[in-house]
């Protein structure tokens, strides 16, 4: 039994090394798409700016009220859009600005505030690549040290709970 816990503790550790290393070549695809997305956001966004620089003395806020007071029902329908559009380049702004910690942030970031369209999307074009930096060859170790612990952790209690399971199976015949 030690040699088949041995065999899938290393096995598990070296997958786990790899699988650590290869997350900061995900995250930072994940980072350039959301900037690319950020990018396209702003460009919407620039023409919509340049009308309110040009009549309300760059006060996007006056045009898009000016837009939502208007009886045609088109041209209210454009405020609710511009409206959106500014929300959309500050929810990204804000997004950019968390993934720009260290590694360890970046991963706690998307962990904890994930934008699944984006994960899914960044998932299907991705390119696995490996980190070489000094931060990404720490996190790799980290990442394989956690999981050996909880492999480590699971086994010990699978092996006290068939120790267990002997016993009261032991007891019972005896009696």
């Amino acid at each position: 039994m030690s040699l088949v816990r041995g065999l899938l503790d290393r096995l598990l550790l070296i997958c786990a090394v790899v699988a650590g290393g290869l997350v900061p070549g995900f995250i930072a695809q994940y980072r350039q798409r959301l900037g690319g997305r950020l990018d396209q956001a702003r460009l919407d966004l620039a023409p919509w700016q340049r009308i309110a620089d040009q009549f309300f003395h760059g006060d996007i806020g006056r045009l898009i009220q000016y837009h939502l007071q208007s009886k045609d029902p088109t041209f209210h329908s454009e405020g609710a859009v511009i409206r959106s559009l500014i929300a959309t380049v500050a929810h990204l702004q804000s997004e950019v600005a968390a993934l720009h910690g260290n590694l360890f942030q970046q991963t706690a970031y998307l962990v904890l505030h994930p934008d699944t369209d984006l994960l899914r999307a960044t998932l299907n074009d991705w390119v696995p690549t490996f980190g070489l930096s000094s931060q990404a060859i720490l996190f790799a170790l980290a990442y394989a040290a956690a999981l050996w612990l909880i492999f480590h952790a699971v086994w010990w209690l699978g092996a006290v709970g068939c120790r267990r399971l002997s016993a009261r199976g032991r007891q019972h015949t005896a009696s």
